[in-house]
């Protein structure tokens, strides 16, 4: 079994990794768009055969999960490459690409976990991750005598971090090679300010309780964990979460009712103009009736400021704004801080917060209206290192090694 990472050993994100079998057959993992890509940058693909045109060697193409730096080009594969994905990460893009954030996808399979499955001399089994992004799983693969374990994303400090621990047990003694991210591994182990989400949970509920008007929560509206996160925080500290359409939607798509969503006690939904224009363009009038119970709108804001804390987006700045709800309010940015450094999340940030130096994540200012973007300082942070390391043959390929006996 032969393995060539296409890209992701040298940036963050970008993820694409190619096997290929004894017999020649193929099969691709994940096909992401580098983070450090601006919004309007085009990137081409890996160059695998296939994928320009129809070669009955590449058998498959496997997306581990919904962040773009593993799914990002997959709109540039040709129809004919057969598609696997989780299903619940499927509908989780179906219902983003409403929103222009996400893919429409038409799989030929999905990703269960722990349920084996074959693509010729392949067996792909997938393990569901402890992960940011809802439905996201690691890889198994084995072909010709060898076991080649891919991470994709993980982390064991979720609430489902019972899921690493069981991973840990499968796969012991069983693995020949680690493909694994590393885009936050550390020398010296654990960054002193890392935290669990629970631990999270506590921290955000007393910054919650202290505000003295409303919060603004910046966090990704696909992080299903990190949205519980601030959910059981705003009850603790007595709030309630407002989250926007878009939020309220993705949440829905996971499928599982558990999940904080429109119907929820302290669940309201705030439809921003950009989004009912959307929806009004659409026609599909459902995705609006359907939170019409918890929905609030923007001139309940200053009123109730010291009882809400709002999903916020840098697209919402002078919509919000001109409810005149932000005397007091706080500024909470639970993203990557790289994203700071790309000129539109960098607005955001000069609007929330103006020539402030913003310390790790996450981040929590006051608000003060800010001068126009291009008047904010640079905010240029080290981005992490990004390794994987593998045995290298002489033409690129890292090969497996023999396994004992």
């Amino acid at each position: 079994m032969k393995v060539r990472i296409h890209r992701g050993a040298h940036e963050i994100g970008g993820n694409c990794i190619e096997i290929e079998a004894r017999d020649g057959s193929r099969i691709v993992l994940d096909i992401g768009r580098p983070l450090g890509a601006l919004r309007d940058d085009h990137v081409p693909l890996p160059s695998i055969s296939g994928f320009d045109k129809p070669n009955d060697s590449l058998l498959g193409l496997i997306i581990t999960h919904g962040h773009q730096d593993h799914w990002g080009l997959v709109d540039q594969v040709p129809a004919h490459v057969p598609l696997y994905i989780g299903e619940a990460a499927n509908r989780i893009l179906n219902e983003a690409a409403f929103f222009s954030t996400g893919a429409a996808l038409e799989p030929t399979g999905f990703l269960r976990h722990e349920q084996a499955f074959r693509l010729g001399p392949f067996t792909v089994t997938p393990f569901l991750n402890d992960h940011s992004a809802y439905d996201t799983y690691s890889l198994l693969v084995e072909a010709d005598g060898r076991r080649l374990f891919y991470s994709a994303d993980l982390q064991a400090h979720g609430r489902k971090a019972r899921l690493f621990d069981a991973l840990l047990c499968a796969l012991r003694g069983k693995v020949d090679v680690l493909l694994m991210e590393g885009t936050t591994l550390r020398e010296n182990g654990v960054p002193p300010n890392g935290k669990t989400e629970r631990q999270l949970e506590a921290e955000l509920a007393d910054a919650i309780s202290a505000a003295p008007g409303i919060v603004l929560a910046m966090y990704s509206a696909q992080n299903i964990d990190r949205l519980v996160t601030w959910f059981r925080a705003c009850r603790r500290a007595g709030r309630s979460l407002v989250v926007d359409l878009y939020g309220e939607r993705i949440a829905r798509a996971t499928g599982n009712r558990k999940i904080p969503q429109s119907g929820f006690d302290k669940i309201l939904v705030y439809v921003p103009q950009h989004q009912r224009l959307q929806v009004q363009r659409s026609g599909e009038f459902e995705r609006v009736n359907e939170i019409r119970a918890s929905r609030i709108f923007p001139d309940h804001f200053a009123p109730r400021r010291t009882e809400l804390v709002l999903t916020f987006r840098g697209s919402m700045m002078r919509e919000i704004e001109r409810t005149g709800c932000l005397d007091g309010a706080v500024a909470v940015w639970s993203l990557w801080p790289g994203y700071l450094e790309q000129p539109g999340r960098m607005a955001s940030g000069c609007w929330c917060a103006p020539k402030r130096a913003l310390p790790a994540t996450p981040m929590c200012w006051p608000y003060r209206r800010a001068a126009t973007p291009r008047r904010c300082p640079s905010r240029v942070r080290p981005r992490p290192s990004y390794s994987r390391r593998s045995r290298l043959t002489g033409n690129g390929w890292p090969t497996c090694p023999t396994r004992p006996g």
